[in-house]
C-alpha cells in the first residue's frame, strides 16, 4: 500500500520539485499539497502534470483531510515551527528540509513527537551525507580543519545546517586541533566563524550557485579537501522520498539523514 504524503510550501519552486518527486515514485501517493501564498493554484502549474488533479490548500487542515501519513516541509523557519507543531498534535509523520532551528526548537520536537515521528536533515542530497561522515572519519588524522560552504543569494541563514552538522561532526570526532595564527583581521570575519574550538566556517551566497561545501583538512605537508556539489534541486530527491518511506520506523525526532541510511 503506497503512503500518502502531504507537501508543505508545494507554491515554491523546492515544494514544487518535491511533489514532483513524491508522485513519481510508486511508493508513494501525493495527496495534499498546502501554500497559502499559492492557495487555489492547480498543482500541475508548477509541479508539472505527474502531480495533476490536486488544488495548492490554503492551510494544514487539507493534509488531516487527506489521510496523509508524512508531511514534508521546506518552508521557512517560523512556518516550519508552526507547521511541525500542528503536525505533532495530528500524530503525521515529518520529513523536513528547512534549517535555522535551535536547541529550543529540537527539545520542543522531541517533546511533541510521540504520536508521530520528526526527522529534520539539513541536507537531504545522499553525497553531502557521505561527505559529512568522510570528514568525521578523516579529522582525527589531521591538525587544522576548514569548512567553506557556497549556496544561492535568496538563502537566508549563515552559515548553512549542513555546514554546521559538519563542524559538529568533525569537532566530535577530534579536539586536538592547532592554534589559529591570526593575530590582526585586516577585515573583520575574514578568518570566517568558529563554530567548534579549532574548527571554522566560511560561508559564500553567490547567484548561479545551488549548494555546495568543501571541507578542507591540513597536517604537516598535506591537505585532504572532501567537495560535495548539488547542481540541481533534483539532488535533494532520493533523499526526501527514502526519508517519506523510512520515517514511520525511527521514533520520535532524528536529526540528520545518515541514520536512515545506517550510517
Amino acid at each position: 500500500m503506497s503512503i500518502r504524503v502531504g507537501v508543505f510550501g508545494a507554491g515554491g519552486r523546492m515544494g514544487a520539485t518535491v511533489c514532483r518527486a513524491v508522485a513519481a515514485d510508486p511508493d508513494l501517493e501525493l495527496v495534499a499539497a498546502v501554500d497559502p501564498l499559492h492557495a487555489g493554484l492547480d498543482l500541475s502549474a508548477v509541479a508539472g502534470p505527474e502531480a495533476g488533479g490536486l488544488q495548492v490548500a490554503h492551510d494544514a487542515d487539507a493534509l488531516a483531510d487527506a489521510g496523509a501519513e508524512v508531511a514534508v516541509d521546506f518552508t521557512h523557519l517560523e512556518a516550519a515551527k508552526a507547521n511541525l507543531a500542528w503536525l505533532a498534535d495530528a500524530g503525521i509523520h515529518a520529513v523536513v528540509g528547512t534549517t535555522g532551528f535551535d536547541d529550543d526548537d529540537l527539545a520542543r520536537f522531541r517533546a511533541g513527537f510521540t504520536r508521530s515521528n520528526c526527522v529534520i536533515a539539513p541536507n537531504f542530497a545522499i553525497g553531502a551525507i557521505l561527505m559529512m561522515r568522510l570528514a568525521a572519519d578523516a579529522a582525527p588524522y589531521f591538525e587544522t580543519a576548514e569548512v567553506i560552504e557556497y549556496h544561492h543569494d535568496n538563502k537566508v541563514d549563515a552559515p548553512s545546517g549542513t555546514a554546521m552538522l559538519t563542524a559538529e561532526r568533525i569537532a566530535d570526532a577530534s579536539s586536538d586541533w592547532a592554534e589559529d595564527p591570526t593575530r590582526t583581521a585586516v577585515v573583520e570575519g575574514a578568518r570566517g566563524g568558529e563554530a567548534y574550538p579549532g574548527v571554522r566556517i566560511h560561508s559564500v551566497r553567490m547567484r548561479g550557485m545551488v549548494a555546495h561545501q568543501e571541507v578542507l583538512l591540513g597536517t604537516t605537508g598535506q591537505t585532504l579537501t572532501i567537495r560535495h556539489d548539488s547542481y540541481d534541486r533534483t539532488s535533494f530527491m532520493p533523499g526526501v522520498v527514502l526519508a517519506a518511506k523510512a520515517i514511520g520506523d525511527h521514533p520520535g525526532l532524528t536529526v540528520g539523514l545518515d541514520t536512515l541510511l545506517d550510517l
